[in-house]
């Protein structure tokens, strides 16, 4: 798996239990065969986007507080790419 959508996947599974869009993101995540954020992304429905759109900024500053810039720039590729 790419390392951009592994990382991805490591904040979905803070959002399967309380988001049912979470989690199913998430198993659409882990049961598919991407080969890099650009082919996750097209495969996204727009109730998806929307909530990526919702959660990514919140998750790309919190690791830019942690000083984790490699996580953070990673989640902003995907972030650029929902546009």
């Amino acid at each position: 798996m790419d390392k951009t959508l592994g990382y991805l996947r490591e904040i979905l599974s803070n959002y399967t239990d309380d988001h049912s869009e979470g989690g199913h993101i998430y198993r659409k995540l882990s049961e598919g065969h991407y080969t890099s954020e650009g082919s996750f992304v097209r495969d996204l429905n727009q109730k998806e986007i929307n909530f990526l759109n919702k959660i990514l900024p919140k998750e790309i500053n919190y690791a830019k507080e942690e000083q984790d810039e490699k996580r953070a720039n990673e989640l902003n590729e995907v972030f650029e790419l929902l546009f």
